[in-house]
């Protein structure tokens, strides 16, 4: 059997006093996360769930999702990971995708959870169960190839997909990040700082690393420059990875008002390009080097720059384990400096969508990954990041589909047309801009439009920049062009400068 739970019972025998995770002023044991977890699965069974049944973990960075998402795992059962920033009628078509049979949603944010209303039970607190021993005497045999995972997100529809990952895929993202990214990923002697959310892959496959070997992991609940500073200054944390327009404000913050963060050693950037300047500027604040990296939601870690050869600008050299091609648009690998889509062959890929065979069929074929990511190769084996295939905006490391922004625009009345592209941004990567066509004798302004589209969509979903048209181009079959937005963008952007 080999699962992420497997990894933490390890942990447990080795060192079962030792905190396994920080989270404000509470903490908690190997031991008693073990113990906990191990009788949270049980009581999952007793429930009358069954084996590949899937539970929702709708909550914040803290032990009590930690120990959720371990006791889904134990059990056998498949954790759907909900973003804590959706909003009910978003939260509504996972549940119902996804077949949720119930829902853990944290008590500030349950309201939203009721109110998406999609027939599964929401629970605002765990279960008061008794600690039981932590063998396997009592819960199933879980195989490698069983799901273990369901992780949405955006992709070149309106609605979100449904990733999945088997228990071998986090196995192998964990032990492929440990010695990808190093530091506190693989020695127990580190303490792990965790800022991204731990419903998305990046945090998630931190945590099971860290759980992997034996580290201490101090989580944050939400994300603040200067509680992130104090944390490492507190808990002395080691490494930290985070998404670029983090960086920005974490770097920013410490510029302002230093703090004492000799402590961290490691420190990485993935989830979307990594300014050069922006890796300048932290090893100014920090005195250590910012290291790149490279993955997805259905990949993780992909590519990653070595701790003692960085290339400042590259996503770095390919993981151990994984393999990699760059192809044109008909399949055909590309020669050394030339562009094209990267293909990954990894154990760490997602086995596929859930419910969606079509678009797995579209992403996996023979094994190998289209990652919708464009690249090219150096000499040296560098991989260097040159656009995206796809037109999915990624801002500040969250994917964002054009059609999903589009469609809540379109319920505006005074809406006709609406065309959502992403504008490059220094700090967030991109922004959304929606250009807008306006039905004839009626109005609306940018402020109504973002509170209408509020009402639908994420924040971070949100356009931050509304241009009115008087029509948006179209292809031959009378979609929105939105490359040609795309160019019109980057045109005025050139002019402007």
């Amino acid at each position: 059997m080999i699962h992420p739970a497997g990894t933490l019972w390890s942990s447990a025998q080795r060192s079962p006093n030792k905190t396994a995770i920080f989270c404000g002023d509470a903490r908690i044991s190997y031991r008693d996360l073990d113990e906990s977890t191990t009788a949270l699965a049980k009581w999952f069974l007793d429930q009358g769930l069954e084996p590949g049944e899937r539970v929702a973990v709708h909550w914040t960075n803290s032990i009590a999702a930690v120990q959720l998402l371990y006791g889904v795992f134990k059990a056998g059962l498949i954790a759907v990971t909900v973003n804590t920033r959706l909003k009910p009628e978003e939260i509504a078509f996972i549940l119902k995708h996804s077949g949720a049979r119930m829902c853990f949603s944290e008590p500030a944010l349950s309201p939203l959870a009721e109110e998406a209303g999609a027939g599964c039970p929401v629970l605002t607190e765990l279960p008061a169960v008794e600690k039981a021993d932590s063998g396997e005497s009592a819960l199933p045999s879980v195989s490698a190839d069983q799901p273990a995972l369901i992780i949405y997100t955006s992709g070149t529809t309106a609605r979100p997909k449904g990733v999945v990952h088997t228990h071998s895929s986090l196995y192998h993202a964990a032990v492929l990040l440990a010695a990808a990214l190093g530091g506190g990923l693989n020695s127990s002697e580190e303490v792990v700082l965790s800022v991204l959310p731990l419903m998305h892959m990046a945090a998630l496959s931190i945590l099971l690393s860290s759980m992997h070997a034996g580290s201490s992991v101090a989580l944050l609940p939400r994300f603040e420059p200067g509680a992130v500073l104090q944390a490492i200054e507190t808990f002395q944390c080691t490494t930290l990875t985070c998404m670029p327009a983090l960086w920005h404000f974490i770097v920013e913050e410490q510029m302002r008002n230093p703090r004492a963060v000799s402590s961290l050693r490691t420190a990485n950037a993935a989830g979307d390009a990594v300014p050069v300047a922006l890796q300048n500027r932290f090893e100014t604040a920090f005195g250590i080097p910012l290291r790149e990296g490279y993955g997805m939601t259905e990949s993780v870690p992909l590519i990653a720059n070595p701790n003692d050869a960085i290339r400042s600008g590259s996503l770095g050299l390919p993981v151990d384990g994984a393999e990699f091609r760059i192809v044109d648009f008909a399949g055909h690998d590309v020669s050394e400096g030339e562009t094209g889509e990267i293909l990954a062959r990894c154990p760490a890929n997602c086995v596929g969508y859930w419910n969606d065979p079509e678009a797995t069929k579209t992403a996996i074929e023979d094994g190998w990954l289209h990652t919708g990511d464009l690249a090219s190769r150096d000499a040296d084996g560098y991989y260097w990041f040159r656009g995206r295939k796809k037109e999915i905006m990624i801002r500040a490391g969250s994917n964002i589909s054009p059609q999903e922004v589009e469609e809540a625009l379109y319920r505006h009345p005074a809406v006709r047309e609406a065309g959502v592209v992403g504008q490059p941004d220094s700090v967030f990567g991109e922004i959304v801009v929606a250009f807008v066509v306006l039905r004839e004798g009626m109005k609306a302004d940018p402020d109504e439009l973002r509170r209408f589209a509020q009402q639908h969509l994420a924040d971070y979903k949100l356009p931050e920049r509304f241009v009115f048209v008087n029509e948006l181009p179209k292809s031959p079959t009378g979609k929105v062009h939105r490359r040609a937005l795309k160019e019109r963008l980057l045109a005025s952007a050139a002019t402007a400068t």
